[in-house]
């Protein structure tokens, strides 16, 4: 029986592709995994994932912060990224919230 105290709402990030990060850390932050097999250890730079695969930044990102247990991956499943503007859940009608950005 897996019991969630968790009452939050899905979240929808969109135009995950025009992340920006400050300093140089476009050409030196890298994402490292291991595939599970000797030697495997593998690095990914930010500028190839974010061209590639601009969501998993701000998956990555998020799921850093999350608590490292059921409940942090039950959370986690709530987060629907989208690198450009158009997603699938239009029909569930969601509401915008606005971030202020500090440029």
């Amino acid at each position: 029986v897996s019991e969630h105290i968790d009452c939050g709402d899905n979240i929808i990030v969109v135009n995950a592709s025009k992340v920006h990060v400050s300093g140089a850390k476009s050409e030196q932050k890298t994402y490292v995994h291991h595939t599970g097999y000797p030697g495997g250890q593998r690095e990914v730079p930010f500028a190839k994932l974010q061209a590639e695969r601009p969501e998993e930044i701000v998956i990555k990102a998020v799921k850093r912060m999350m608590p490292k247990n059921k409940l942090g991956r039950h959370m986690l499943s709530k987060l629907h990224v989208y690198g450009g503007a158009e997603h699938p859940h239009t029909a569930q009608q969601p509401q915008a919230l606005s971030i202020q950005s500090k440029n």
